[in-house]
């Protein structure tokens, strides 16, 4: 043997999720979610799709925020977001404060992360680049749901057996959560919890999968399915225990092939430290560990 085993290989595997691409929700006003998403959050509107008043898409790195107009969603949960520098997120939001009274919006400093509200209800959880991210600097590392208690262990067999993503259960107090792995650095995270969730109101997650028609013959067979979009797209929304078919938890999900046209899209981010008193020459795009 050449060489020697110097890891689990096994902690290398990312399954057939290859990625998550996108969280949407319905905003209600395009003003608003610039202030939050692109002020406050310090993000970047995509300059080449989406530009008009029926939509908006905010790119987070290589993954995005889509934001169509339309009647407020609120995602049941909580979205991660690694951005570059708390300090100067928390700057920016105290900065939109006032523009954004009346609104649901609010932030608080915790331990090693600042919750925030958007102006709607959606909770994102910002974080600082660190060694549980890998080498993140700028993203969409986990969407975590609340679900039923009992229900963590068959949405990770859910996973495992309809897309062949690594998923693990593991036990926190009494109550137990799945954590499903997508690509490289991403996971969807399902927290049992006793409140009674609100109820689903349509928002969705996009992921790009490597075997496209596998876990679609188990949708159709099960009649899971909800949209065939195209040939590169479908879309089903209920996660069900694989034995039994029991309803475990609703989020639709926007299934793409590695082939979709949109598949690795280089997305343009921002500087947001850039400013026109303050401006630094060459320094307009975000580069990993700029700041």
């Amino acid at each position: 043997m050449v060489g020697r085993e110097i890891s689990d290989r096994r902690g290398q595997d990312v399954g057939n999720i290859a990625a998550l691409e996108h969280v949407n929700v319905r905003i209600p006003d395009q003003l608003a979610a610039t202030l939050f998403y692109v002020l406050g959050l310090g993000l970047t509107r995509d300059p080449y799709l989406m530009v008009g008043l029926d939509n908006m898409w905010i790119n987070v790195g290589q993954q995005q925020f889509h934001l169509p107009t339309g009647r407020p969603q609120v995602l049941r949960g909580t979205i991660g977001v690694v951005v570059p520098n708390l300090g100067a997120l928390v700057s920016r939001f105290a900065a939109v404060r006032e523009r954004l009274a009346g609104t649901a919006f609010a932030y608080a400093v915790e331990d090693e992360h600042v919750l925030v509200t958007c102006p709607w209800g959606n909770r994102i959880r910002c974080h600082a680049p660190g060694p549980e991210f890998g080498d993140l600097t700028l993203g969409l590392p986990y969407v975590e749901f609340p679900v039923a208690p009992g229900h963590a262990e068959g949405i990770g067999r859910f996973y495992r057996t309809v897309f062949g993503a690594p998923a693990t259960v593991v036990t926190e107090g009494p109550s137990a959560l799945a954590r499903v792995r997508v690509g490289r650095g991403q996971e969807l995270v399902f927290r049992e919890t006793a409140e009674s969730p609100a109820s689903y109101d349509g928002h969705h997650i996009a992921i790009y999968v490597t075997d496209f028609s596998g876990p679609h013959r188990f949708l159709v067979r099960h009649d899971l399915v909800t949209e065939e979009s195209n040939e590169h797209q479908y879309r089903f929304q209920a996660i069900v225990d694989p034995d039994t078919r029991r309803p475990l938890f609703e989020v639709e999900h926007e299934v793409r092939s590695l082939t979709h046209p949109m598949y690795l899209r280089p997305l343009v981010n921002r500087n947001p430290s850039q400013t026109q008193r303050a401006y630094a020459r060459g320094r307009d795009a975000f580069v990993p560990g700029m700041e």
